[in-house]
């Protein structure tokens, strides 16, 4: 989230430029898929075919959107950059000092993601990140080449289960299509209008709704997506040891993960729009429109999110200083920029000092809130950081990491 490269905190002139441009990009781009998860039941968020709008028109453009230039893409972007910090923050495994600065960082956070889980919203990354973090900092001193091979072969086979997987549930026996049908739907079927009812209820009901999501889904988190989310880290340390993200490798690299990005995001743009475009079907989402192939390259956000952060850093370390200006500033408030949306956005859908329109957007007016909040953010990051050090939650966790107080306003 931060960079600290010693005990005091980082002056401006040495931090990473382009680490607070992919982050505060990452950071604006997982609102877009977190927006259905705010104004949906996590059912319905989860499984699109079960949502109260139709899947047609401006909807179905406005969700195929999401699901091809966003979903996954951030995310594994953002659990990249996550591992760096590690090592930013932590150092060698031999620096004691540091050592017990990232542990008491890392526990902080989970505080901060049980608080954040809990009591506002079920989609909580942070404690995740906090439990993933315990790992890797164990790892931070391997090499980059073997943190690299690691991350990738773990990235990728994992990636290749679940496309086979995804594809076994259209193209396997009959039997195990049935039984994998009968089970998704079982999961459900009602649940969208009971959930809806609970938070339309009033805040108990929003808040025990709340709950029951977080329960599921940090579980799966924490006993599941942890296996996903180490190896993305230790790729992103051993990226970020071997120059990638400082913009230090050959240029033909860079191009050479865009061209493959590229041509994995394509794939993904069309058979997307022919599965969603194919409306839903007897089984679930039009997915026999594809035979479950827009499943299996969705399983390999990997290659998109490189291509992304390939782009990105070109654009930065080539001379454009705009991508600078513009981001950076989300990217070192990306810690109180993260938990803003979700005071933002829960507040207009099911808080009970907000409007409470949970159920009541479709895809397309959930494109316009987001957009809002991506103006909101770009425009306060830098009037924020005008007057101040670092964000103000920035500042409290690494207040609580070092143990003694910091500067927070900038000297005249």
């Amino acid at each position: 989230m931060t960079d600290q490269t010693s005990l005091q905190p980082v002056a401006a002139a040495a931090r990473i430029q382009t680490l607070d441009v992919l982050r505060g990009v990452a950071v604006l781009g997982i609102l877009a898929v977190n927006a259905a998860a705010f104004a949906l039941p996590m059912s319905a968020a989860m499984a699109p075919d079960q949502s109260p709008f139709p899947l047609i028109g401006s909807s179905a453009v406005a969700l195929w959107v999401v699901e091809v230039f966003f979903h996954q893409k951030f995310i594994t972007l953002f659990s990249l950059l996550f591992g760096v910090s590690i090592f930013l923050v932590g150092g060698e495994r031999g620096d004691e000092a540091r050592g017990r600065v990232l542990r008491r960082r890392l526990l902080w956070l989970a505080l901060f993601g049980l608080i954040h889980g809990a009591a506002f919203w079920y989609g909580d990354i942070l404690l995740l990140y906090a439990w993933s973090g315990l790992f890797v900092m164990l790892m931070r001193s391997m090499s980059a080449r073997s943190l690299i091979l690691f991350g990738a072969a773990a990235t990728l086979g994992l990636a290749t289960l679940q496309a086979a997987t995804m594809w076994l549930t259209v193209n396997g026996p009959a039997a195990l299509v049935a039984a994998l049908s009968d089970e998704s739907m079982s999961l459900t079927e009602g649940a969208v209008a009971a959930s809806l009812a609970a938070y339309r209820g009033g805040w108990p009901g929003a808040l025990i709704e709340n709950l029951k999501a977080w329960g599921v889904l940090q579980s799966a988190s924490l006993f599941g997506y942890v296996f996903t989310t180490i190896p993305l880290m230790m790729l992103g340390l051993g990226l970020f040891k071997a120059g990638f993200f400082h913009g230090r490798m050959p240029t033909r690299l860079y191009l050479a993960l865009i061209a493959v990005g590229g041509t994995v995001l394509a794939l993904l743009g069309v058979l997307e729009w022919r599965e969603i475009m194919a409306g839903p079907a007897i089984e679930g989402m039009g997915v026999e429109a594809t035979g479950g192939w827009a499943e299996v390259v969705a399983a390999y956000p990997i290659f998109i999110t490189l291509a992304y952060a390939s782009g990105l850093i070109l654009l930065t370390t080539r001379g454009l200083g705009m991508m600078r200006r513009i981001f950076a500033p989300v990217g070192q408030m990306a810690f109180t920029n993260y938990l803003t949306q979700t005071l933002i956005m829960s507040s207009l859908f099911y808080m009970p000092w907000g409007p409470r329109l949970m159920g009541q957007v479709d895809y397309p007016g959930q494109w316009g809130i987001v957009v809002a909040v991506w103006a909101l953010q770009l425009v306060w990051s830098p009037l924020w950081l005008s007057r101040f050090r670092m964000g103000p939650l920035e500042w409290l966790w690494r207040r609580l990491s070092y143990g003694h107080d910091l500067p927070l306003r900038r000297a005249d």
